[in-house]
Formats: structure tokens, C-alpha cells, sequence
């Protein structure tokens, strides 16, 4: 089963060989709402291509995305795509669509 931790530790990893040339441009908040035996919540500021996570709640995210935390880490071991994880519910967003979509190419 999948924990905060581990789910923080995966995305830092995967941010680290991500192509963050994609975001350029792109400044916004993306909040993360995640759920199961360990939920909790972080969110990654991203500011014209460089994105920096940070361990707790934003007071006003642009996108806030809500999941199960093993859907989460299968998202980001590649097991699970954002467009079939979106599309089966197992991945909700509120907030700004178009970023959100943005932010799909970080997870493949």
C-alpha cells in the first residue's frame, strides 16, 4: 500500500528527470488531495518551468486534484495513465482544467 512518503518521494524522483521545459510558462498552484490509510494533502508551486513541492495544504490552489494514494503511485510508476485514471473517476480535478492538463505531461 502506498503512503504519503512514498508517494512524495516517487514524485520527487520522477520531477527530477521530468522535462520541466513543458511547464514553461506556466505559473500556477496545483494542490493534492490524496487519500487511503496515510491520506494527506501537498501541493507543487509551479513557476515558469520550475516547480517546487511543498508538504501541506495551499490557501488558494488554481487546480486541486483528488485520488487514492496507490491509484497515485500506480499514476507515477507508469501503471496507470492520467487519462484513464481521469476518465474511470479514480482522478478528480477541480479547479482550472487547462492547467491541469499542463500538468499531465510531468506523469506521461
Amino acid at each position: 500500500m502506498a503512503d504519503l512518503k512514498s508517494i512524495l518521494d516517487a514524485l520527487n524522483k520522477k520531477l527530477e528527470s521530468a522535462d520541466l521545459s513543458k511547464l514553461k510558462g506556466v505559473n500556477a498552484v496545483f494542490q493534492f488531495d490524496v487519500s487511503g490509510d496515510d491520506p494527506g494533502v501537498f501541493h507543487t508551486v509551479v513557476d515558469d518551468g520550475k516547480v517546487t513541492l511543498v508538504e501541506s495544504a495551499h490557501d488558494n490552489p488554481n487546480t486541486t486534484i483528488t485520488m487514492a494514494a496507490d491509484d497515485f503511485m500506480n499514476m507515477l510508476e507508469e501503471k496507470l495513465s492520467v487519462t484513464n485514471a481521469f476518465m474511470s473517476g479514480k482522478l478528480k480535478v477541480k479547479g482550472d482544467m487547462n492547467l491541469a492538463l499542463k500538468l499531465q505531461s510531468l506523469f506521461g
